[in-house]
């Protein structure tokens, strides 16, 4: 049978925390290109621009974070805002993840110890 290889990504828009509980050293996070003065000044010119600027962004980020869970088989995605289900309804439409357990859960804003702990029982239970 395969080893499970299992990571959590504690996520809102703007960064993704990865969490791979048998890495040696922690993933670096991945941080969103759309930032406050990238929307300010797309705004400034129009509101339909900023949308646009602000999807395209968002694919980006989403992108860089499926890179990356193609490497397990189960995948935890929670946080405070809906970025885990903007993420996942994006990698459903990928057959690549298909075979790839997605798991998504509500969380608050916690500390890097609290992610840790809250990925390792996620995991344990399931």
């Amino acid at each position: 049978m395969k080893t499970q290889k299992t990571l959590g990504i504690w996520m809102d828009h703007s960064t993704a925390n990865l969490i791979d509980l048998d890495a040696k050293k922690n993933k670096p996070s991945i941080t969103s290109k759309f930032s406050s003065d990238i929307k300010e000044d797309a705004l400034n010119r129009s509101e339909s621009l900023m949308h646009n600027k602000r999807q395209q962004m968002n694919e980006d980020f989403y992108e860089k974070i499926g890179f990356e869970i193609l490497k397990y088989n189960q995948v935890l995605l929670f946080g405070p805002t809906n970025a885990k289900v903007e993420l996942y309804n994006y990698l459903n439409k990928d057959l690549h993840f298909k075979d790839i357990k997605i798991d998504i859960e509500s969380a608050d804003n916690i500390t890097d110890n609290e992610q840790v702990a809250f990925v390792k029982k996620h995991f344990k239970l399931s």
